[in-house]
């Protein structure tokens, strides 16, 4: 891809999502430009370019990526709006940004997306969820899918449903660690050491995850399958059940969603 993209804001999701696109190849190192204030660690560890304003990276840029807490979106776009290039288009991966936020706070006719990625990308796992703004060609889409299937996977869903996907994936990430840590401190508990704990634990939901992925099969399933009658596995089970594993899942997740929707307000 020949377009240059710019990344407003360099914190842990936008260089999750510059790390991604470098080790893919999908884009050149020197067709990368950002705005932040560690332009030389930055510069030093992926190769791109930088800057200190976000008016030069807005001014260069073809897809320009918000990657700023959704706070101070209103701001940022407030400094950049007359300088984006004719025909640029602004990606917002902020969660609770919503269209009508960035229609009221870009200049008219300014080009947008909404998506939400999530911090696996820096590994090439990511997960990502692209609401199409009404004024993107068939062209551009294709170009901005395939910026972030540089790092992981690309679903396509209606504005209506981002707050849910937030919780499954764009959060979700910090969940699944809580459980990794738990899981190695139970395997502590039983004499594992910290090191071979943590790696057993993270493979584990690892090898987990690409058996739902690529078998088909449901996870009840799958479930079902290592659940042997009297067995270790099921009384797991049996305990996770009446410590209510299931509803503090669901229950997190709808607290989740409901920020969302909460701050999109």
């Amino acid at each position: 891809m020949d377009k240059i993209i710019g990344f407003i804001g360099c914190g842990n999701m936008g260089q999750a999502m510059i790390g991604g696109l470098v080790k893919s190849d999908t884009i050149a190192p020197k067709n990368i430009i950002a705005s932040t204030s560690k332009g030389k660690v930055i510069e030093n560890r992926f190769g791109i370019r930088t800057t200190r304003s976000n008016i030069d990276v807005a001014s260069q840029a073809d897809y320009i990526i918000l990657a700023v807490k959704p706070n101070i979106y209103g701001m940022v776009l407030e400094e950049i709006k007359d300088h984006i290039k004719e025909n640029a288009v602004v990606i917002s991966i902020g969660a609770g940004i919503s269209s009508r936020f960035l229609t009221d706070k870009l200049n008219p006719g300014t080009k947008y997306i909404k998506t939400m990625p999530n911090t696996p990308a820096m590994v090439g796992e990511g997960m990502t969820a692209i609401s199409p703004g009404d004024r993107l060609s068939d062209e551009e889409l294709k170009e901005i899918i395939k910026i972030f299937e540089a790092f992981g996977k690309v679903e396509v869903l209606d504005e209506g449903l981002m707050d849910g996907f937030t919780a499954v994936s764009g959060s979700s990430p910090a969940y699944v660690y809580i459980l990794i840590e738990a899981m190695a401190d139970a395997a502590v508990l039983e004499g594992i050491p910290r090191n071979q704990a943590y790696t057993m634990a993270a493979q584990a939901v690892l090898g987990s995850a690409k058996m739902v992925l690529e078998t088909s099969v449901h996870p009840g399933q799958l479930k079902d399958n290592v659940c042997s009658p009297g067995g270790t596995t099921i009384e797991a089970v049996a305990s996770l059940e009446e410590n209510g594993f299931r509803s503090a899942i669901i229950e997190a997740m709808k607290a989740c969603a409901d920020k969302s929707r909460e701050m999109s307000k």
